[in-house]
């Protein structure tokens, strides 16, 4: 399992970090390793105690003060979780993890083999996004995307999202008395992402919709997820003892591969290719592989394998990675695949994008 940790839950404006809350949780997460559950937890937190103790509170931080807050409030918040849990007997490990450690294959399989060795030695994994160096390209955006992507990093299966809600209401619970809890969503339809959208202030922008997001992406992956209450006595437990608490997202029928989620949800797209109406028709109700004929427009500069969108004109419908570099592809604009070889002077592939290696974003509505 992935417990994902919100700030809200373990900081404040006046003391930083509220140690009891910090012991609390460990508590319940050495709880479930008592019932053999393999945990790795998810934090957020360290620009908040960086701020606490620089006396930022109030000011309005700029991208390398959050940057500086952030490395000053990390040790804080690390050495806090080693407390806590070498009351246990546990030792713990730190993850700091950029998007860009996801995108690259190498540093994925470096980052799952050492989070398979910590487990194997009776580790915990703490991890945290490296705000300390991280740029706007190749930031998460939020810990709930992390904790997703990290679900299938140590392929998990579960991710917990310990905020301070009871879950996902149909509707704000603080300005409307008929708001129900939804206790389990089948499938994350575009009626239930609204939501969170027509929700107040509580579920703001990295609130509830920054969670359904993130649960998206884990349960496409295969990965069930769960919005609980942090605040709330023995949570974990109750969660896994199939108690009705918060909301638990079910894994649909739109699951992906691994292979198609890092395609759709972790790779930043190089360039874009446009295509015409047949080729999109044939990407998305024929399932076919995309055709040098279709393609209309190329944009950015981008080697072999990278990832690029594939644009309708009326948007993006999908995501893949190309057989040909941009200057290649260039050439190939609206030829026949027989013609590859007589245009590039060799053939690797019929296809420029194949269908192995793409996936669709149309039905989304918007980009991963």
């Amino acid at each position: 399992m992935v417990v994902k940790v919100g700030s809200s839950l373990l900081t404040d404006a006046n003391d930083g970090l509220r140690m009891p809350a910090v012991e609390r949780i460990v508590a319940e997460i050495v709880a479930l390793r008592q019932r053999g559950i393999e945990v790795c937890l998810v934090t957020s937190g360290s620009v908040a105690v960086g701020r606490v103790q620089m006396q930022w509170m109030e000011k309005h931080l700029s991208v390398h003060e959050k940057q500086a807050a952030a490395a000053i409030g990390q040790p804080l918040l690390m050495y806090a979780y080693k407390q806590a849990f070498a009351k246990h007997g546990l030792q713990v490990a730190q993850l700091l993890l950029t998007k860009d450690d996801l995108r690259h294959r190498r540093r994925y399989l470096n980052a799952s083999n050492t989070s398979e060795t910590l487990f194997a030695a009776g580790v915990v994994p703490i991890v945290n996004e490296n705000d300390t160096v991280v740029v706007e390209e190749i930031k998460f955006g939020d810990n709930d995307t992390l904790g997703a992507l990290v679900s299938l990093l140590v392929d998990a299966d579960m991710v917990v999202m310990m905020t301070d809600v009871d879950g996902l209401f149909s509707a704000d619970p603080a300005s409307n008395a008929a708001a129900e809890r939804l206790s389990t969503i089948e499938s994350l339809t575009t009626e239930i992402m609204k939501m969170a959208d027509d929700t107040g202030s509580t579920f703001g922008t990295g609130g509830m919709v920054s969670k359904l997001k993130a649960a998206r992406i884990a349960t496409r992956g295969g990965v069930t997820a769960a919005i609980v209450n942090g605040h709330s006595e023995n949570i974990l437990a109750e969660l896994i003892e199939g108690k009705d608490v918060g909301s638990l997202f079910l894994c649909g029928g739109d699951r992906q591969s691994r292979r198609q989620h890092w395609i759709a949800d972790v790779l930043h797209p190089a360039g874009k290719i446009h295509v015409d109406k047949g080729a999109a028709r044939a990407i998305i109700e024929g399932g076919g592989s995309l055709l040098p004929i279709g393609m209309t427009a190329v944009e950015g500069v981008f080697d072999k394998g990278e990832c690029v969108e594939i644009c309708a004109p009326d948007g993006v419908i999908a995501r893949g990675l190309c057989n040909y570099n941009v200057n290649e592809m260039r050439k190939l604009i609206g030829i026949s695949s027989e013609k590859i070889e007589e245009v590039l002077g060799f053939v690797d592939f019929t296809s420029v994008i194949h269908r192995d290696n793409l996936v669709l974003t149309e039905s989304e509505g918007s980009h991963p």
